[in-house]
């Protein structure tokens, strides 16, 4: 007699609550547990499956008699459910592994420290317009376990970040996007960049010479880190600054891609996204769409109509000649930097959260060139104070968006940008970078 083999699930979110309904799907005895709270709309969606569920702890009599776990990508290795586990070799996974083990779908798998979600949204937007039975998810959309159980898609366009990956052994992207990669939550890796470095080129893990590799060409710790590797698949890099024969590569004109011995040329003035780093996410998205040898005029107008993510450089208003930007998903420097870059006007510039281990003088040149004045929006705002005093002439603090949103008003003039763009993450005084970015934007609609 076969006993029915036992999951817990460990994270009730979107992917906790989708990998349960596969694994329900697949004959698994299923087990979801949650150490924080779990929201309304996923406690529902358990109770009417007829899940045996928790919050508030994990039950380890449960958890660590476990065939296999399913881990949220928010929980940290050091957790000491974790470090039970691994004692006991329970073997744990992602939610993007477990369904890979039940879906034939192809995948295009994008990572990067920055524009991942711009580029997998775009890459989604080509694909779906062009027609293909495509799915999205890892960190966007629906989850992809729920997606194989209720309706399995032709193929998925998945974002994935290091967490996602460090937790992923078998599966294999078809077509593989490493963006760039910059520092970016080292607290998780301890502090050692090239534990950072190996846990985003997991991207390429298992591909063989059948599958793609799009990657940024201009991006010395890729170039670095490739130099060392033998790597089966076939590269289809992309540059700002190198004409490449294979890949994609922009002019200050136009952009160029070259695959399957065929070229796709678009003007850089047509392109729906603005400013040399979304040059690059459209030459990503663009090449991954010619790998699929989708029509030229499909993704043409795909890349000129495309609307981007909410967000992420996000328009909120003008307000007497006030224009605020909502960029709240920029948490790291790199990002903020590319935020920082693409202002063509005076600046006031709310940053603070959650320090990631921040080195604030890549962006000093910028500061000084482009912000006017700052305002600090954490709890603890040291480091920046400590960073840029001297170098702006007005820093001010703030503990809520609408305090931070009431100072940009009155420090900034007609013709005058204020830019919400963090470089931290929210979790001192918002749950999420969306709430973060909701606030503000709440606030600004108040003025």
């Amino acid at each position: 007699m076969t006993t029915t083999k036992k999951i817990s699930i460990l994270g009730a979110g979107e992917s906790g609550v989708g990998a349960a309904i596969l694994a329900k799907k697949q004959g698994w005895e299923v087990f979801v547990s949650d150490f924080g709270s779990i929201k309304d709309e996923f406690k529902n969606e358990l109770t009417e499956n007829g899940f045996n569920w928790e919050e508030g702890k994990h039950s380890e009599d449960i958890i660590l008699n476990s065939d296999l776990i399913i881990k949220s990508p928010g929980i940290p290795d050091k957790a000491p459910i974790i470090k039970k586990l691994k004692e006991k070799g329970i073997k744990i996974i992602s939610e993007i592994e477990f369904g890979g083990y039940y879906s034939k779908a192809k995948s295009i798998c994008i990572t990067g420290s920055n524009g991942k979600t711009t580029t997998t949204m775009l890459t989604y937007h080509i694909l779906k317009k062009a027609g293909l039975n495509v799915g999205l998810a890892g960190n966007v959309g629906k989850s992809y376990a729920k997606q194989i159980a209720n309706d399995d898609f032709d193929i998925y366009v998945l974002e994935l970040s290091s967490f996602q990956l460090d937790d992923m052994f078998e599966f294999k992207a078809d077509i593989a996007v490493l963006m760039n990669i910059t520092p970016d939550h080292l607290d998780r890796y301890n502090y050692e960049m090239q534990n950072y470095v190996d846990s985003k080129f997991r991207i390429i893990q298992n591909q063989t010479n059948e599958n793609w590799f799009i990657f940024n060409y201009d991006d010395p710790i890729i170039q670095a880190e490739i130099s060392k590797k033998e790597i089966k698949a076939k590269q289809a890099p992309f540059s700002l600054n190198k004409q490449l024969e294979i890949g994609g590569y922009a002019s200050e004109e136009q952009i160029t891609i070259n695959t399957n011995n065929k070229q796709f040329i678009m003007s850089i003035h047509e392109l729906a996204l603005k400013g040399k780093h979304n040059a690059q996410n459209s030459l990503a998205s663009g090449i991954a769409a010619k790998i699929l040898e989708i029509r030229s005029e499909s993704v043409r107008e795909s890349l000129s109509d495309f609307v981007n993510v909410e967000h992420r450089l996000e328009f909120v208003a003008k307000v007497h000649g006030i224009e605020f930007v909502n960029d709240s998903k920029a948490t790291n420097i790199n990002s903020t930097w590319f935020a920082l870059e693409s202002m063509d006007k005076p600046t006031v510039w709310i940053v603070g959260g959650v320090d990631k281990g921040n080195d604030y003088n890549e962006l000093m040149a910028l500061v000084k060139e482009k912000v006017k004045a700052i305002i600090c929006l954490g709890e603890d705002n040291s480091k920046i104070i400590e960073a840029f005093t001297g170098v702006v002439d007005t820093i001010v603090e703030a503990k809520s968006a609408f305090e931070a949103v009431s100072y940009g008003y009155r420090l900034a003039r007609k013709d005058e940008t204020v830019l919400l763009s963090p470089a931290c993450a929210s979790f001192d005084l918002f749950e999420n970078y969306e709430e973060r970015g909701n606030m503000f934007k709440q606030a600004v609609r108040g003025l």
